[in-house]
């Protein structure tokens, strides 16, 4: 206790001069005010850094107490510790509160919940008391992190609980409210002990509270996807979102709309232009903010779809099969790219330590703009992705935008939002020691291990983590309308079919509330054929999958892989298979067949299995020969290969003559299949195991 005192003694009195002549600035809370943890929490903690940040004219005192509650009935309450006393005598001119981490504590919340909300506001009129003048921020907590020893037990929810709380509290209170969970929240790697920042930790506190107290947030400023060349989605709100001081104007233009508003106290604002169509011309979009101006040219309306997943979505048009072809046209076509490339590649080597630094940083991505189809532009992007613009483009007769992100040999969960994998009663359990986690497959935990091999940080950030590339690839262009998204992921989840049967509707939801949109359309690529014998049921799945998810179907790329390499060449008919699911389902072009035959159900007569198919016209074999790969099987016997295959309309009979009573039927259930069943466009059947009916 003495040494917590003559702490903050010293941090009162570190700054040369009278307190009179001063504005005097009070740091009440607890531990993470303090610095606990910190070598030297005189000289790191987020006070100290603070008073750094404000100059001389500000006197900053540090009356953080170490366990301290906000609640007067809690195990430690801080209107009882000596720290609140001299904050009184302080009598401050402004008050920064951060107290609530301790309250999560068993022996406090659930006991004595109802009193917070009275606690804290007796304590900001005891603080006006004092000084009726004073201006009083209280926080939104640090977050607590899922490696917390009570994370589980109650710590998640309580803290939670809390923060509506707290928030609440600012309102009953009229005084302003400072997040300080945002940032930190995506840096895990600077909390060692899940609950104390550390001395870097702590910079961006005082950062925060800086700018609180300040308004100073750094001027005029935008996402990196805001930028010339840029496609605005047409038929929504084009939403604009920026930063800039406090309090400061901000006025919008973009064709004959203009809009202009106040940048509140957190220095984010927000402008939502009325819908705008794809009119075939070019705009400008200029934001000013005073004397800052800032300036975008060259911008059309038209379709702006997401592109993501692992390396076959990553997978360039200058490495497949159709490269020559594809650059030949592309100077034709009216699509646009926002290419989000990663600063290291994945490949099995050790990265240096400066890209690791900067991997902790979230500075993954390079730094990118919108770029007009070019052969420089495309050949360096998805092939997929391209080939899916390119269709639309064509089709609709506007202008495509396309956002890629894929990341070679990425796991579907560092797509996820840490809330979202927190909150998932299963896969909370994936953020845990995740490279010693059996949840995430083996291959991604030994390449990130020897990826960061060189980092003697033990929460050394890797793209493979779960979240990561939601924090550093989706969170910063989530204020960026768009359409809809593709996906081509899998295989570095193809180990447990099940778990991703969790993961991969928890990664649509995250998205389409990333969004906002319920009814976000989500188009993806089943996997394709490889020896590898996990596929045959993930592909199953991944079709199962999409019968279960709201607006979301699939393409089949099963007759377009590989037997020994995971990265088929011919990805153009990939591309426009997800195209064609997006303009029959989407935009309801009904004529353009969606996909291949899909099954729809499986019915018993006699001793064989009738197979009925929607997208069904012109049943045939890709090759000209009899199908294959069709089997069948009894109630609990094994599979045998089906000795007659007859095509009757939109249905196939199978039997086998070994078989008296078929229950199941199955096609293409080879991890490399030889499959050929086909519609009359020439569009394979998904590979299928169904029960009759």
């Amino acid at each position: 206790m003495k040494r917590t005192l003559l702490l903050t003694l010293l941090l009162v009195t570190m700054f040369a001069g009278s307190a009179q002549e001063k504005i005097k600035v009070a740091c009440i809370g607890n531990s993470v005010t303090y610095g606990y943890g910190h070598s030297n929490p005189a000289e790191t903690s987020y006070p100290t850094q603070l008073g750094r940040l404000l100059g001389e004219r500000y006197l900053v005192g540090n009356f953080g107490k170490s366990g301290a509650t906000l609640l007067n009935k809690g195990h430690r309450p801080y209107t009882k510790q000596p720290e609140y006393k001299a904050a009184l005598d302080f009598a401050p001119d402004l008050a920064i509160i951060h107290l609530g981490l301790n309250d999560t504590d068993p022996r406090n919340w659930p006991n004595y919940r109802d009193e917070f909300i009275p606690d804290y506001l007796t304590l900001i009129d005891t603080l006006r008391s004092i000084n009726p003048d004073v201006k009083i921020w209280v926080c939104r907590m640090t977050p607590i992190f899922h490696w917390h020893k009570r994370f589980k037990s109650g710590t998640r929810d309580w803290y939670a609980q809390i923060q509506e709380a707290i928030e609440d509290v600012a309102d009953l209170a009229d005084v302003p409210l400072i997040d300080l969970q945002e940032q930190l929240y995506h840096r895990p790697d600077l909390m060692p002990d899940a609950l104390h920042p550390d001395e870097h930790g702590a910079s961006f506190i005082a950062k925060r509270v800086y700018s609180a107290i300040t308004g100073d947030f750094g001027g005029l400023g935008l996402p990196a996807i805001y930028s010339d060349n840029m496609v605005i989605q047409r038929g929504a709100p084009f939403v604009l979102k920026g930063t800039a001081d406090a309090g400061k104007k901000v006025t919008a233009r973009i064709g004959r709309q203009k809009i202009r508003t106040t940048v509140p106290d957190n220095g984010k604002w927000e402008i939502r232009f009325k819908p705008m169509s794809a009119d075939g011309k070019t705009h400008t979009l200029t934001v000013e903010c005073e004397k800052e101006k800032i300036e975008l040219k060259n911008i059309v309306v038209g379709e702006v779809w997401l592109c993501s997943g692992q390396s076959n979505m990553a997978f360039m048009i200058k490495e497949s099969s159709h490269a020559e072809a594809s650059l030949k046209e592309c100077d034709n076509k009216n699509v646009r790219l926002y290419n989000m490339k990663p600063r290291v590649i994945t490949d099995n080597v050790e990265w240096p330590v400066e890209e690791l630094e900067q991997l902790n940083e979230h500075n993954y991505y390079l730094p990118t703009k919108w770029q007009e189809s070019s052969k420089e532009s495309v050949k360096e992007f998805s092939a997929v992705a391209y080939h899916f613009g390119a269709m639309l483009a064509d089709s609709l007769g506007v202008p495509v935008g396309l956002i890629c992100n894929a990341i070679g040999g990425a796991p579907a969960e560092a797509f996820i939002a840490r809330n979202s994998l927190e909150w998932h009663p299963q896969l909370l359990d994936i953020l845990y020691n995740w490279r010693n986690n059996d949840m995430i497959q083996d291959w991604c935990r030994g390449r990130a291990s020897q990826n960061i091999k060189k980092s003697g940080n033990h929460l050394q950030r890797h793209p493979y983590e779960p979240a990561y590339l939601y924090e550093t690839g989706i969170a910063p262009i989530a204020s960026y309308p768009i359409k809809g998204a593709i996906w081509y992921q899998g295989e570095s989840n193809a180990h447990n079919v099940e778990l991703h049967e969790a993961i991969f509707p928890t990664l649509v939801d995250c998205w389409r509330k990333t969004w906002g949109n319920d009814s976000m359309p989500f188009y993806f690529v089943q996997l394709s054929s490889i020896e590898r014998p996990t596929w045959p049921h993930f592909r199953d799945s991944q079709r199962r999958l999409a019968g279960s998810i709201a607006f979301c179907d699939f393409a089949v790329s099963s007759d377009k892989g590989d037997r020994y390499d995971v990265h088929p060449k011919n990805k153009q008919p990939v591309g426009e298979r997800l195209a064609r699911q997006a303009l029959n389902n989407t935009y309801g072009m009904k004529h353009i067949t969606p996909s291949g035959p899909a099954i729809e159900k499986a019915e018993r007569k006699g001793n064989s299995i009738i197979l009925t198919f929607s997208n069904a016209c012109g049943l045939a074999s890709s090759d000209g020969k009899p199908l294959r790969t069709f089997e069948i099987a009894g109630d609990k016997g094994a599979f045998v290969p089906a000795e007659k295959v007859e095509i009757m309309g939109n249905k196939i009979r199978i039997r086998n003559c070994d078989i008296a009573v078929p229950y199941r039927a199955r096609y293409g259930w080879q991890p490399f299949t030889t499959a050929n069943l086909v519609n009359s466009e020439g569009l394979p059947a998904s590979t299928f195991e169904i029960c009759v009916e």
